[in-house]
């Protein structure tokens, strides 16, 4: 890590387990670049990082967009010359309907958020870790429950999360070389804008309508934190964390 403070970027930081994670992080000392396709919700996140050790910096960045990622990236290298952490985390899914009923459009915004924002993003983490001095990084990637087994009516959000295992297992392997390390984060049920509608019940693989227990987000961006501090010749490769009875050990 840098001399000063370590240097981080979060996609996705404007809410949910993206905004919870670059708080954490400030708290632990890192100057965070909060990347997000709205400005608004990100100078949100920016302003309750204020009193922490670290920093945080908004950049409107639209992951999807292989140019707009490497603006990013570029002013994280003009500002500080190198990244320490890059937390892949902005994800996005489609309409829970039957695969014949999917929109191509729905399909491809999901495909060039999820997989192709996960691509471009550590494609330019990579870059700069290689070349900064002393070279090196960390990549975590949010892989989510979908990583493993699919919700009713998922298939663009299962079958990007299931890619991002397979980018997660070949950037840890490519990486060695040039002491990169690259780990997956796996949540279930974290309490957030996007889970809410779980405590009114979702449906289950079964086809009833079940309600689902929840965790609080802060235990996630705890972990991410952790992931975050450990020196690189350590690596978390895969971590799941969920809710201890959320119905996915024995789903269906």
């Amino acid at each position: 890590m840098s001399a000063n403070k370590p240097v981080a970027i979060v996609t996705g930081a404007g809410s949910g387990v993206g905004r919870a994670s670059a708080l954490s992080l400030a708290a632990a000392g890192f100057r965070i670049y909060c990347a997000g396709r709205r400005s608004a919700p990100l100078d949100e996140t920016c302003d309750m990082a204020g009193d922490m050790p670290g920093d945080a910096i908004a950049v409107a960045t639209d992951v999807g967009d292989a140019d707009s990622v490497t603006q990013l990236f570029e002013q994280v290298r003009t500002d500080n010359g190198r990244l320490d952490f890059l937390f892949n985390n902005a994800g996005i899914g489609a309409e829970p309907v039957d695969i014949d009923e999917l929109s191509i459009d729905s399909w491809r915004a999901v495909v060039d958020v999820n997989l192709n924002g996960v691509f471009y993003c550590a494609r330019e983490a990579f870059r700069l870790m290689k070349s900064q001095d002393p070279k090196g990084g960390r990549i975590l990637n949010n892989g989510s429950i979908s990583a493993h087994m699919p919700r009713p009516n998922s298939a663009p959000y299962t079958a990007t999360k299931h890619a991002v295992s397979g980018l997660t297992k070949a950037l840890s392997l490519d990486g060695r070389p040039h002491n990169i390390a690259c780990g997956q984060i796996d949540i279930g049920n974290a309490a957030t804008d996007m889970t809410a509608r779980m405590q009114n019940g979702v449906l289950q693989a079964d086809g009833s309508i079940r309600a689902e227990p929840t965790i609080d987000v802060k235990h996630v961006a705890n972990s991410v934190a952790q992931i975050a501090l450990l020196p690189l010749d350590v690596n978390v490769q895969f971590m799941t964390i969920m809710a201890t009875t959320m119905p996915y050990i024995g789903r269906g």
